[in-house]
């Protein structure tokens, strides 16, 4: 009896340290951890579970809500058939945006966009989907059109993305310009790392330095559940920093 039990606590700590290492290969946090998992055994794996694992519930809370948005896209494809109104073109395209489908939200997008639309949403939506496709010119008379209307759009980030889409398209000028404009207001991670990669690619490898140090020094002060938001933004400005020269 003292040997299956023995056996079967065996086995749950292994599936505690399994669970802990698939979690750190997905979600990334510091290096120590993986140690502690390691080292620490079902009791180090337990650790990490409480203090990493179980606070992450939040962010996963939000991969079930893909199952719901899959079923609406159906609908909404359907839908359209019989009636293919610009809101129905422009809630598919959000969806598609959400999925990660840029390619079909663009062509969502650009049905529901017509000579009357007048709202920014579309318009910055689909210039989002070419910026994560990597067409940054289609992506410039979009965003164009929306930070000359208002420079503040969605808390700055079409200013920052529209700077990013000049870095990409040989407009330096433009680009340092409104970058400079981006950071004076805006603290977002995506917007500093952009502006970081553009200065990089201008070799102004001190200033790129300096960004990509800014993103990580926010980290400290961060609460747990933006910590654990920004970490990709943490990896790429650690990545950038050990491609820059040192001197």
């Amino acid at each position: 009896m003292g040997s299956l039990l023995f056996f079967a606590f065996s086995w749950w700590g292994i599936l505690l340290q399994a669970f802990a290492i698939i979690h750190f290969i997905r979600r990334r946090p510091d290096t120590f951890w993986l140690w502690i998992i390691l080292i620490g055994g079902w009791l180090g794996a337990l650790v990490y579970i409480a203090v990493e694992a179980v606070p992450d519930a939040g962010l996963l809370r939000q991969s079930f809500k893909v199952f719901p948005r899959r079923k609406r896209i159906r609908e909404l494809e359907a839908a359209i058939l019989d009636n293919p109104s610009a809101g129905n073109y422009e809630e598919l395209g959000d969806l598609y945006l959400e999925e990660g489908q840029f390619a079909k939200s663009r062509q969502a997008y650009d049905k529901a966009i017509s000579s009357r639309t007048d709202s920014p949403d579309p318009f910055y939506r689909r210039g989002v989907g070419a910026i994560m496709m990597g067409d940054f010119a289609a992506a410039l008379p979009d965003l164009e059109r929306v930070v000359s209307d208002d420079s503040s759009y969605d808390f700055h980030r079409a200013a920052g993305l529209l700077a990013h889409a000049y870095a990409n398209t040989s407009q330096p000028d433009k680009a340092a310009a409104l970058f400079q404009k981006a950071t004076k207001i805006s603290t977002s991670s995506e917007t500093y790392y952009n502006y970081a990669c553009f200065l990089a690619s201008q070799q102004r490898d001190a200033e790129a330095r300096e960004w990509a140090r800014q993103i990580l020094a926010k980290k400290p002060t961060m609460p747990g559940y933006l910590r654990r938001r920004e970490r990709p933004w943490f990896r790429k400005a650690n990545a950038l920093l050990k491609r820059l020269p040192s001197n």
